[in-house]
């Protein structure tokens, strides 16, 4: 039998103390200089493959290394884990916020260190929200379809008709920081009311709204509204622009399913920035081949990196490639991030107070705290750290 083809890598100070290997070359080189000016050697994985194996991971790790930094598409379970501690391995950091993408049962069996990147794609996964949002309800991709086709003979009364967004009703499900950031770009700029629904008040969101809403009453104009609903079926019920900011567990798996889809209004839009399998995708597509006036703007999917059949064919949906964080500073800041996480557990470094204000991690002209930006889950920290983290965001944030 061939021998297995070895995975290329480039290296990054040869003789470091400490090795340390990222799966993926990330955006940036910062992150590569915090590791190489505190005497890591850095392997970084230039393998072309999208997706790494398993077996492929194996290989990186090999029989001695202090650290991994790896990707939300690679499945961290007891294998990983176990191969990681065997090599003398103590930290993981997924280039992410979410981290659904680890056992981390395994993780606390094998003392291996679990960190993620939060409070660095607030705003920028917010932005894309509501950019699938307008995208979708202006029929934006369609027109532009129209236009490039050479199709457009002139100006015509019924000529890619969409939704007014002034004055209705955005709906938010998880209003946490990003759903929150979300929520006030469609009230501050489309002057929207607000339905949400969230395990906890928002009450931050509730008093922008509210004082927002007092501001347009001064000058002359229709104040905005809130509503905290008590079921997530009376927020799709009355809203007419839906978004999904939720975390993806057993409790929201397939969350939008038939019967949630049908109380929907039948112009109403969609908009999931989250986790694909929140939506039952093959649900959804039956949705918009029955009704052309409901439209959805996706940028996750249930089986990524692949769609269900049909859905690219229906022009009510916008579908772009998991690039809700994809802004230049947001995804050198993870790289940042998930590259001290690592730094700060090979070190014996304190995990950072608050994992959701990292500012001082990402500034460029200064020397980054001494402590892990943020591990989300380790041993007997994990569940303190994990509800900390919860009650700052509950329902969003997966990035």
């Amino acid at each position: 039998m061939a021998a297995a083809k070895p995975i290329s890598v480039e290296v990054w100070n040869p003789s470091g103390k400490y090795r340390v290997v990222s799966t993926k070359s990330m955006p940036g080189t910062r992150w590569i200089r915090l590791l190489t000016d505190n005497d890591c050697r850095l392997e970084i994985c230039t393998d072309p493959k999208t997706i790494l194996s398993v077996d492929d991971i194996l290989a990186l790790i090999g029989n001695r290394c202090d650290g991994v930094i790896g990707q939300l598409t690679e499945d961290w379970g007891e294998v990983l884990f176990s191969a990681l501690k065997r090599a003398g391995g103590t930290a993981f950091s997924n280039m992410a916020v979410g981290y659904n993408n680890v056992d981390v049962e395994a993780a606390n069996r094998n003392g291996i260190a679990v960190g993620n990147t939060p409070g660095v794609l607030t705003e920028t996964t917010a932005e894309l929200a509501a950019s699938l949002t307008l995208a979708a309800a202006r029929r934006i991709v369609e027109a532009d379809q129209f236009m490039r086709a050479g199709l457009y003979e002139g100006w015509l009364p019924h000529l890619f008709v969409g939704n007014l967004l002034k004055g209705q009703t955005v709906g938010v499900i998880g209003a946490g920081r990003i759903g929150s950031a979300y929520a006030r770009m469609m009230i501050e700029g489309f002057k929207m009311n607000l339905i949400y629904y969230d395990l906890y008040q928002a009450t931050r969101l509730e008093k922008f709204v509210t004082a927002y809403g007092l501001f347009l009453k001064a000058n002359g104009e229709q104040p905005v509204t809130w509503k905290r609903a008590a079921t997530m079926e009376d927020v799709l019920r009355e809203a007419d622009v839906i978004s999904l900011h939720p975390l993806l567990d057993k409790t929201t798996y397939h969350l939008i399913n038939p019967e949630r889809l049908a109380i929907m209004k039948k112009e109403a839009v969609l908009v999931n920035a989250s986790r694909g399998p929140v939506i039952d995708e093959v649900a959804l597509v039956e949705h918009l081949k029955k009704n052309p006036m409901f439209r959805v703007g996706l940028d996750v999917f249930e089986d990524e990196p692949y769609m269900k059949p049909g859905l690219a064919e229906c022009k009510n949906a916008v579908v772009v490639p998991h690039i809700a964080s994809a802004s230049k500073w947001t995804r050198e800041g993870m790289a940042t991030l998930t590259a001290l996480n690592v730094l700060g557990k090979i070190k014996g470094y304190p995990v950072w107070g608050n994992p959701n204000q990292v500012e001082p991690f990402l500034d460029e002209n200064a020397t980054p705290p001494p402590a892990c930006a943020s591990i989300a889950c380790h041993l007997q920290n994990f569940r303190d750290v994990v509800g900390h983290i919860q009650s700052e965001y509950v329902g969003s944030d997966y990035y």
